[in-house]
């Protein structure tokens, strides 16, 4: 019940700071609807006593009163339900822009990487559109209970035996609570497939990977896994849905009696004439409302746990992402002079115990072009991520110019550094846009944006371009350009060379879409970027590929395997020596010979 009001808590709290005015307007028609609704039912009790006395004058000015209560209770709850909506979708978009900065309020990517924290996230995604009925679920709820309140004093001025009634109403409640975090648990269980199926979904239904479905012939194969994946989400749920159903049925059961109770108890007194006509109708129409409010107070209860829940979750994930904190203490050097150096520097993803680089002492040079090789899986992108603080390593340290990389702040170090890779962004805005954002201060600059694509060797996608840099790009849009792989990868290539002066440039497998040729005329005019880079402010170039022709540019040359530095010297050095760079290069020569 704690984390229920927590969450009311913020959600009030939320609803203030968006819109204090709306809140408050809400909150007064909801009360009204609440105190209306109780003495309606007072109201029509004298009515009925009223008539039966044969005092029509005081029959009609009540009857005028009984239908001025049900014009307030009806028009209260219909003005309510305007400010509450507008409240519930602001609420919800302030959820959504909390959402995206606890993704992104990390300087490193481990919360999207992590099984439990991807979960987390899951369902969060999955339950923000809560959030649409979540104020009008808090508001409902407020006005049940005022209406429980006032119910029992009016029930208790008839007979304190009748407050049993109201007592009753929290059985119901609380078995409710208990169905809900049975519900919460099962979700979270089933957590891991239900983000694998939406996976699956995302996958099949995207027009991205429809052609190589339908050649490979797995669209048939797709769709049984994801049956399956939800058949074992579904059967999770299914037997929590049935003992929460139990549960709130049991509550149900108790206040069921406890109303015939009521009703029996007042036509009795009435029978004795130790009650008129009059008060069993009111006592009937508030028991009847408080059986209404009960019912509703059990969905509305349901909704504000899974309210709670979500805050609950978001706040784990916030702390998650949140860490251990920055220790940066030392300003990022105008330029590089003896460049970066890993000293036995070990690291594993927090999802293993498994390493997935061990050991590694390297010396990255200032002015140098490195390239990095070896096998899928060997390391290479984990060595990309430490660098660009994406990960700090489990043990040794990364100096730049002698100063451990955790002590230099990483946002300061990050706009020192350029990076093309192979898993990009398709931003669908426009062209211009879509490769000034890699030096976001001169995101619409056309001077700055032509030359970074000429420098990636990119301005042939322009012409496919009914507009240029001024055409918007993406499917999402009506009028959207759609690109082929190649082309969208070009103008990564392009947003990676806008910064001008950047000390790391790093290129991870960033030319996959491109043929050998195009990939060799691009990294020499990258190495001519590179040389003048080096000149500039000591850069250093850090390149991986999976083709050797453009690997042998480099001025060293590191070969991993298994974790580990297995080779490390420029190409006419590790041909000599004969080792698996040699082996490797002899293989891919011949498979283009």
């Amino acid at each position: 019940m704690r984390v229920m009001f927590s969450g009311v808590g913020k959600l009030l709290s939320a609803a203030w700071r968006i819109d204090a005015r709306k809140t408050v307007v809400a909150t007064f028609l909801m009360l009204a609807l609440a105190a209306s609704a109780a003495l309606l039912a007072v109201a029509l009790g004298m009515m009925t006593d009223a008539v039966i006395g044969g005092r029509a004058t005081d029959a009609a000015v009540l009857g005028a009163v009984v239908a001025l209560l049900a014009i307030l209770a009806q028009s209260s709850g219909q003005f309510a339900m305007v400010a509450y909506f507008e409240l519930s979708e602001l609420i919800e978009l302030d959820l959504h822009r909390e959402l995206l900065a606890v993704s992104n309020g990390s300087a490193g990517i481990g919360h999207h990487e992590r099984p439990e924290q991807a979960d987390e996230l899951t369902v969060l995604v999955q339950d923000s559109g809560q959030f649409r009925s979540s104020m009008e679920s808090l508001f409902q709820a407020a006005t049940m209970v005022l209406a429980v309140v006032l119910g029992a004093a009016i029930l208790a001025w008839q007979s304190p035996l009748l407050l049993l009634l109201p007592v009753a109403a929290a059985v119901p409640l609380f078995t409710g609570r208990l169905a809900e975090s049975a519900l919460e648990r099962a979700k979270t269980g089933v957590a891991e497939p239900t983000r694998v199926a939406l996976n699956l979904f995302q996958a099949t239904t995207t027009a991205r990977y429809a052609g190589e479905l339908r050649v490979f012939g797995v669209e048939k194969e797709l769709r049984q896994r994801y049956a399956s994946l939800w058949r074992t989400a579904t059967r999770g749920l299914y037997g929590a849905h049935l003992r929460a159903m139990a549960l709130r049925a049991a509550g149900q059961v108790v206040f069921g009696l406890a109303y015939v109770g009521a009703v029996l108890l007042v036509v009795r007194n009435a029978i004795a004439g130790q009650q008129s006509v009059g008060e069993v109708v009111l006592v009937i129409v508030l028991a009847t409302q408080v059986n209404q409010q009960v019912t509703g107070a059990v969905t509305q209860l349901q909704q504000l746990q899974r309210l709670a829940n979500t805050y609950l979750r978001l706040g784990r994930l916030r702390d998650a992402v949140a860490g251990a904190g920055s220790t940066a203490d030392q300003p990022v050097p105008d330029r590089l002079v003896t460049g970066i150096a890993f000293e036995n520097v070990s690291f594993s993803y927090p999802s293993t115990d498994r390493p997935t680089l061990r050991d590694v002492d390297l010396t990255l040079a200032a002015g140098s072009t490195v390239a990095i090789v070896g096998e899928n899986g060997a390391g290479k992108t984990t060595l990309v991520k430490l660098l660009c603080g994406f990960y700090q390593p489990t043990a040794g340290r990364i100096l730049v110019d002698g100063v451990d990389l955790r002590r230099l702040p990483v946002e300061r170090w990050r706009e020192r550094m350029a990076a093309g890779f192979q898993d990009f962004v398709r931003y669908e805005i426009r062209a211009l846009e879509a490769v000034g954002v890699g030096d976001v201060t001169r995101v619409s600059d056309e001077v700055a944006v032509h030359d970074a694509l000429v420098k990636a060797h990119s301005t042939d996608v322009l012409r496919a371009l009914p507009d240029g840099l001024s055409t918007q790009l993406g499917t999402s849009y009506a009028d959207g350009a759609e690109l082929s792989g190649g082309q969208w990868q070009k103008l990564a290539l392009g947003r990676a060379l806008m910064r001008d002066n950047p000390m790391l440039l790093l290129l991870d497998e960033p030319t996959s879409a491109l043929d050998p040729q195009a990939e060799h005329e691009l990294f020499e005019r990258y190495a001519e970027h590179a040389r003048r880079a080096s000149a500039q402010t000591g850069a250093v170039t850090v390149l991986i590929s999976h083709r050797f022709s453009t690997a042998r540019m480099a001025d060293k040359i590191i070969v991993v395997g298994d974790g580990q530095l297995l080779e490390v010297g420029d190409h006419d050095t590790l041909m000599r020596a004969g080792g698996p760079y040699a082996e490797m290069f002899a293989i891919q020569a011949k498979a283009y010979s």
